[in-house]
């Protein structure tokens, strides 16, 4: 059969490298570097660029620490034997509905009604760093919520048993297809069983959701018991109340030594000085990736207001990302703080402690009327309480004023990335309008806050931006002598805390407890959800980027993402500069191979987490084509013998793991091992190439 020139149609000798009639190549060639390349090339054997385009798909599954939430009505079934169908929907109805909003203002999931049932997960398919507190939040609201539904309606009579667990789970991200399950795992079954055997009323939690909530949680301890399956019996917690609070205080933990961030609290100190001296309003924030030292640099702020002669204003709120009125909640808790109203104040009681703090600061009895009535849907009193009229913006730049008028005020937001837009307009506006007023904003956010609000800050010739970098391994060593015996520590188990940490404060903190309590080195879960909840933010073109990224190790290149992925290197590149942005990668200045864009993982935690979230099954096809590709582009040197050996072992453990032979993987990883036994030493450059040990999956 004969060829045809792509270009003009023109007949084609069979051997024919250009076409006679319109002079074109007729070869296919790589769109990158222009070698020419076979046919039915994937990549480009001279360049790696993939040739294959399509969009990275991100798998409709993935392995994840989650917690689930078991409830169901106490005595249901007796109660539907002698009861009408229709009055048992009715009643059923109702606690579905309840359920589900109790659920779902938290940021869980209805998984499944099961009659008078209900399965509920949080940390699927969206991560977040407190899902253990937010399942625990969510059943004692359901509870009240239960309660007032009973105090309407007397007939109701429902009694709501319920169980929270947290553990790894294999979740479906697609919830499309009703035929699978959306989440297995041993912590599902622990749930179920703590479940039926929690007292009506009550809400009962295993030891790892109490170890993960406790701090917000109150909890009762309660006697261990035998669950079928476990060999041990089973720590279990009552889950008391939320604790009490006014507005929200700079947390308090355990003592550690403050180092390496002296010049840092020295600007922040320096701000707060200019302020009340110039009597001018400024904005200063704090970034930094979670952990890195941002509350830390607050709580040293606050002792050095402490520790001056003048009184001082400090009033502090956090940005949340789920409950209720999270528009303006930040402010909703500094104006709480300023009034001393306890989150469980009765509403009466409220109002009056807000009418006496806006009367002690406004003299005009109309003003203070018309203040206190834009703040009662700040507090939760009045109508509207998510806040965003744009008349009431008004009367809380007067509260805020004249809070500033009778003493400097320091107004601390955290965790800003959270924030709507309105809120970040209004602190915008509030600076804007005080800048003759002694008000010191201090705000705290991650570096996702300038993804989506890159000019946060930037209008304000007071405005400054204070980025907190990973402590110097000297500082987090000398952190860590701070932190354990002497004798837990040699210098081995050092070096390994010291990478592990990758100049986090608060990874040395927890890494630190785990060594006190004669633990392994898996990551705390504490760890593994601050780092997930930020990996399930992103794109899903970048989470699949990232995801490729892992299998290839602490350090990667984005050709052979490309190729493990089959999509174009600019795909790639677009996706790593979406990482970048977000500080959890950064590109390596001297790559280890000639012609690469090379990139490293901001901590080598960022890649065990990403790692540990993929199938098996995947996760071995990716080891497969990681090795393809750097046997292709540099199967000639000597220093890549290891890492091949150590792609095509994991990959064949993976397969045989899951049931499979493939012999042809098996004669790879053979071949490959027995290379690296007889070849020479590997060097320096192989190491920096090479995957990490991986996570126990």
């Amino acid at each position: 059969m004969s060829r045809a020139c792509p270009h003009c149609d023109a007949d084609l000798a069979d051997d024919a490298r250009f076409c006679a009639q319109c002079g074109q190549s007729v070869v296919p060639v790589c769109p990158t570097c222009g070698a020419e390349v076979a046919a039915d090339a994937r990549f480009c054997s001279s360049c790696g660029t993939a040739l294959e385009a399509k969009a990275p798909s991100v798998s409709q599954e993935a392995r994840k620490i989650v917690s689930v939430l078991f409830a169901d009505l106490a005595g249901f079934t007796a109660h539907t034997e002698r009861s009408d169908p229709e009055d048992v929907r009715a009643r059923l109805t109702v606690f579905h509905r309840q359920m589900r909003e109790d659920v779902e203002r938290h940021g869980g999931r209805i998984e499944k009604l099961i009659g008078d049932g209900v399965f509920a997960v949080f940390g699927a398919p969206v991560a977040h760093e407190d899902d253990p507190e937010r399942a625990v939040r969510s059943a004692l609201r359901a509870q009240e919520s239960i309660a007032l539904l009973n105090a309407d309606d007397p007939g109701l009579g429902l009694r709501v048993r319920m169980a929270v667990t947290t553990g790894e789970a294999i979740v479906q991200l697609d919830t499309s297809n009703p035929d699978r399950e959306g989440v297995i795992g041993d912590v599902v079954n622990t749930a179920s069983r703590l479940e039926a055997i929690a007292e009506p009323g009550t809400i009962v939690v295993d030891n790892r959701t109490h170890a993960a909530s406790n701090s917000a949680i109150e909890y009762a301890a309660l006697a261990p018991v035998s669950l079928k399956g476990k060999l041990e019996p089973v720590q279990i917690w009552r889950a008391v109340s939320a604790r009490s609070r006014f507005g929200v205080a700079v947390g308090e933990t355990e003592p550690t030594v403050f180092i390496g961030r002296e010049r840092e609290l020295g600007l922040l100190v320096d701000a707060l000085d200019r302020t009340i001296e110039r009597s001018a309003s400024q904005i200063v924030t704090l970034t930094g990736e979670p952990g890195v030292g941002k509350s830390r640099m607050l709580r040293e702020l606050l002792a050095a207001v402490d520790e001056r002669p003048d009184l001082l204003w400090w009033r502090q709120g956090r940005c949340l990302p789920y409950g209720d009125q999270t528009t303006f909640s930040a402010l909703g808790e500094l104006v709480k703080a300023q009034a001393g109203i306890l989150e469980s104040e009765p509403v009466a009681d409220a109002v009056e402690k807000l009418r006496i703090a806006v009367e002690a600061l406004i003299p005009a009895e109309a003003d203070r009327l018309w203040v206190a009535s834009t703040l009662e849907p700040l507090i939760g009193t009045g109508d509207g309480a998510s806040g965003g009229s744009e008349e009431l913006l008004p009367g809380w730049r007067r509260f805020f004023g004249a809070m500033a008028q009778q003493r400097p005020l320091v107004i601390v937001i955290e965790d800003l990335h959270w924030a709507e837009e309105a809120m970040l307009e209004f602190l915008d506006e509030l600076v804007g309008w005080a800048f003759d007023l002694p008000i010191l904003l201090v705000c705290t956010a991650r570096p996702e806050l300038y993804v989506e609000r890159p000019d946060w800050g930037g209008g304000h010739r007071n405005g400054i931006t204070i980025g907190l970098s990973p402590l110097a391994d000297a500082d987090v060593a000398e952190l860590l002598t701070g932190l354990l015996p002497r004798r837990l520590v040699d210098a081995d188990l050092q070096r390994t805390l010291l990478e592990r940490c990758g100049g986090n404060p608060l990874y040395a903190i927890e890494y630190a407890r785990l060594v006190g309590e004669g633990g392994d080195l898996t990551p705390p879960d504490s760890v593994q959800a601050l780092i997930a909840s930020r990996l399930d933010l992103l794109p899903e073109d970048a989470r699949a980027i990232v995801q490729a990224a892992s299998v290839v190790g602490r350090v990667f290149w984005s050709k052979a993402v490309a190729f493990a992925l089959s999509i174009p290197v600019s795909a790639v590149a677009a996706g790593i500069r979406e990482l970048t942005d977000r500080d959890l990668v950064w590109p390596v200045r001297s790559p280890s191979m000639t012609g690469q864009d090379e990139f490293s993982f901001r901590h080598i935690l960022m890649r065990d987490v990403a790692y540990g979230q993929i199938p098996r099954a995947e996760r071995a096809a990716l080891h497969e084509e990681i090795a393809r590709w750097i046997e292709a582009v540099a199967a000639d040197n000597e220093d890549v013998v290891g890492i091949l050996a150590h792609h095509y072992d994991s990959a064949l453990e993976l397969r045989t793991s899951l049931g499979e032979h493939n012999q042809d993987l098996q004669d790879q990883a053979l071949r490959f091992t027995l290379r690296r036994q007889s070849g020479p030493p590997v060097s320096t450059c192989a190491v920096r190439w090479s995957s990490i040990p991986e996570p126990v999956s």
